[in-house]
């Protein structure tokens, strides 16, 4: 049995939502990955990527700050995590010094 695409008014309606989100996000990330860059130059030892203090209170102010918008906090903690780590990565193989 084939599985049906849901292409019904209200799911598309949703995709055009979450793609709006998207197009706003993209240059958010663009931005914040040219800062990381800049970071990067400032980094003198390549332990200097990661900062475990840093990490944990970021992932600590988005729990907080997800509850109070009422969404799930599990999710994106573990998104933002999903994003730093990749930044690091990008970093590490980067660095120079």
């Amino acid at each position: 049995m084939k599985n049906k695409k849901n292409n019904t008014p209200e799911m598309k309606a949703l995709r055009n939502e979450i793609d709006a989100i998207d197009n706003k996000l993209l240059p958010l990330m663009v931005k914040r990955s040219h800062l990381v860059e800049k970071a990067l130059e400032l980094k003198t030892n390549r332990s200097d990527i990661v900062d475990k203090k840093r990490i944990n209170e970021i992932t600590k102010k988005i729990t907080q700050r997800t509850k109070k918008l009422g969404g799930n906090a599990k999710l994106l903690s573990e998104i933002w995590l999903s994003i730093i780590n990749s930044f690091i990565e990008f970093e590490k193989s980067k660095f120079k010094k």
